[in-house]
């Protein structure tokens, strides 16, 4: 049955962000996307307005197009390249957040979190890619940055690059009904955010705990790449921007601001006080040097080694990984508490949400 320009809009404006156009259109792996990301944020369901015709038009000549699937490769894609990279790390993010406690993680949840995050990409509208290959790619790259939040970013830039050298078209299928379909859809989405849910409503502490935790690491990792850093910021201020173009706010000031504001102060704040934590396990005060907290961390290693206290292994051990822990913290380089409200990083703002620079003033 041919589908409608129409009712795709329609579909569109009603329940865009949820993907029902693209469930209507057959594009599983798009509407799922969009179900996992509210349309990418709602900016990729604005930018949809003008792809509608063509994703109409390709859903309608599908049959041609599967029947020659077999044959040739498809082209490369940049867009895709970055949205693989992008929604990898998303779900990388949210199982740092909401599974990072099991055992194991970092070796298996992590890496097949981020290579099915590039694949559900990967698999959108006549293209998809090899399922062994891109989580492959994503278990060997595992183990660099291992441990830490942004070993996401390595994972994911193997997943994707594997990815997009086994993409191919997909294989002629026959038609499956709307039950089946809405059925796979659903134990997706429920294993994406059934873990979250289930953190945020039973142990909403550690939860947030983990959130500012993984955030905090991610975004300190920039403090080494100062343009990566201002590229990130612009980024994650793309959604205010839109709202500025969309209800005319211009205010610096604003309350939406000063949301973003207090999430940024509740992660420096939780920051801090494992920094803090982190001296007091090596019995050092604020503003040790380099050379002592090295100095400090030898010697405890030392004296906790689990070889060296097989009397008492069950202290030791414990006292040892609280020892690693503390030195990963303290090895970090900490932003100046005033950053976030400098006049640099204001003016960053200004410029993504089209201001003047005297604003900052």
């Amino acid at each position: 049955m041919a589908k409608g320009l129409l009712m795709t809009y329609a579909l569109w404006a009603v329940g865009g962000p949820a993907g029902l156009h693209h469930l209507y259109l057959g594009r599983d792996s798009h509407a799922l996307l969009w179900m996992l990301t509210l349309g990418g944020g709602g900016l990729g369901w604005l930018w949809e307005f003008w792809m509608l015709p063509s994703f109409v038009a390709q859903a309608n000549r599908a049959q041609e197009q599967r029947q020659g699937s077999g044959r040739g490769t498809p082209p490369l894609s940049l867009i895709r390249f970055v949205a693989q990279m992008i929604v990898g790390m998303y779900f990388g993010l949210v199982a740092l957040i909401s599974l990072s406690f099991m055992a194991s993680f970092y070796i298996v949840g992590l890496p097949l979190a981020v290579g099915l995050g590039v694949l559900l990409v990967a698999a959108i509208g006549s293209q998809t890619s090899a399922l062994k290959n891109t989580l492959g790619a994503a278990f060997l790259t595992s183990p660099i940055f291992y441990g830490r939040p942004i070993a996401i970013l390595p994972i994911s830039l193997g997943a994707s690059i594997t990815a997009q050298k086994h993409r191919r078209y997909k294989p002629s299928v026959g038609s499956e009904t709307l039950s089946v379909r809405l059925y796979r859809l659903g134990l997706a989405y429920l294993a994406f955010t059934g873990p979250l849910v289930h953190g945020v409503l039973c142990d909403t502490a550690v939860t947030l705990s983990y959130a500012a935790d993984t955030l905090g690491s991610f975004l300190s990792w920039f403090s080494f790449f100062p343009l990566l850093g201002r590229l990130l910021e612009s980024v994650l201020l793309l959604p205010f921007r839109a709202w500025t173009l969309l209800v005319g706010d211009h205010g610096i000031n604003s309350s939406y601001f000063q949301e973003w504001e207090k999430l940024y102060e509740f992660v420096h704040s939780f920051q801090d006080e494992k920094h803090q934590l982190a001296l007091q396990v090596f019995g050092l005060s604020e503003g040790a040097t380099k050379e002592e907290i090295h100095g400090r961390y030898r010697e405890l290693v030392k004296t906790w080694h689990p070889d060296h206290n097989r009397h008492q292994m069950e202290e030791a051990q414990r006292r040892f990984l609280e020892i690693q822990a503390a030195y990963e913290v303290l090895r970090q380089p900490r932003k100046p508490r005033g950053s976030w409200r400098s006049s640099a990083t204001i003016n960053t703002f200004n410029r993504v949400l089209g201001l003047p620079w005297w604003s900052s003033g």
